[in-house]
């Protein structure tokens, strides 16, 4: 790929952000903190989570700015997918249960609540619906529309308020208005605490809203035939998230493409290893954000130049 068709990948998310504004999300609004999830399996975050954005306008080298805002937002995305499957295990284990507690009965009926689930509480049903939505989503998939949507983390939205992929909201002051809303329209793009409350956010828009279902189903195929989940594939059920529709998905597919984000899920497999519940918890609660991060026998690895 040369150095002209990168730059111009890294510059149209900047110019249709500039002409359209925010792409359509449905409404999604979280505090600083996780108060909406059942927590107690889960170990408290690290204290990284909370760090602020980087300026990443201060990269002139398009390269180097895309090695920035990657290595910045990959340990992230493992994080919260992390925490994701700390709750997905607990829920196959609750599966397998004869009987359950009420502890065991309040921690379905909350995640049904969180991820709009109306199935009786502890019937197959439930724990069918809730396996299509209490998963991760792939990190290939998270980085494009990070990229696509903030502008490589330089929009206005990104750099005020955290918000890295235009989740929206509906209380007056509840985010920031964006400059081109239209005349009677109510939304606020929403702010957070942090990127990784976005991230997080995002995740969760994709698992409970019915906009998404299509995503949903295509990773639950996924899950069933034993494919890694692929960011290209579940691209392919993001026709609500922009007024675009098919454009959106073949540009974000496009993404994915030119800058190997694939890689970052092979590197995810990879982090799991073998999926045991210690390895999971080892991820969610990571010291380092550096850590997480893909590793070769220079230091970190560097997969866009494809």
């Amino acid at each position: 790929m040369t150095a002209t068709s990168r730059a111009l990948l890294l510059t149209i998310p900047l110019v249709l952000f500039a002409i359209g504004g925010v792409s359509y999300a449905p409404p999604t609004v979280q505090t600083s903190e996780e108060a909406d999830a059942p927590l107690a399996s889960l170990p408290p975050l690290p204290k990284w989570a909370s760090a602020p954005l980087p300026d990443f306008s201060r990269y002139d080298d398009v390269t180097e700015r895309k090695k920035a805002f990657f290595s910045f937002l990959y340990p992230r995305i493992v994080l919260a997918n992390s925490r994701i499957l700390i709750e997905r295990e607990y829920l196959e284990q609750l599966a397998t249960q004869e009987t359950l507690s009420a502890a065991d009965t309040a921690w379905l009926k909350k995640q049904s609540e969180r991820l709009r689930v109306k199935a009786k509480t502890g019937s197959p049903a439930q724990f069918e619906a809730l396996r299509k939505r209490l998963d991760v989503v792939p990190p290939s998939l998270v980085l494009a529309q990070a990229a696509n949507e903030s502008a490589w983390g330089q929009s206005r939205f990104a750099t005020r308020g955290n918000n890295l992929f235009g989740q929206w909201c509906f209380s007056r002051g509840c985010g920031l208005v964006p400059k081109s809303r239209s005349e009677g329209a109510d939304h606020e793009v929403a702010t957070f605490s942090s990127p990784y409350y976005s991230v997080r956010s995002y995740i969760q828009n994709l698992n409970r809203h019915s906009a998404y279902r299509e995503v949903r189903e295509l990773r639950s195929k996924q899950r069933n035939t034993g494919d890694g989940l692929s960011g290209t594939r579940l691209a392919g059920g993001l026709h609500s998230y922009s007024e675009r529709g098919i454009d959106y998905i073949e540009e974000i597919r496009a993404m994915i493409r030119y800058n190997n984000l694939d890689f970052y899920d092979q590197q995810f497999r990879t982090l799991l290893g073998e999926r045991t519940h210690n390895r999971f918890t080892e991820l969610a609660s990571a010291g380092t954000e550096k850590s997480l991060l893909p590793k070769d026998g220079q230091g970190v690895a560097t997969p866009f130049e494809g």
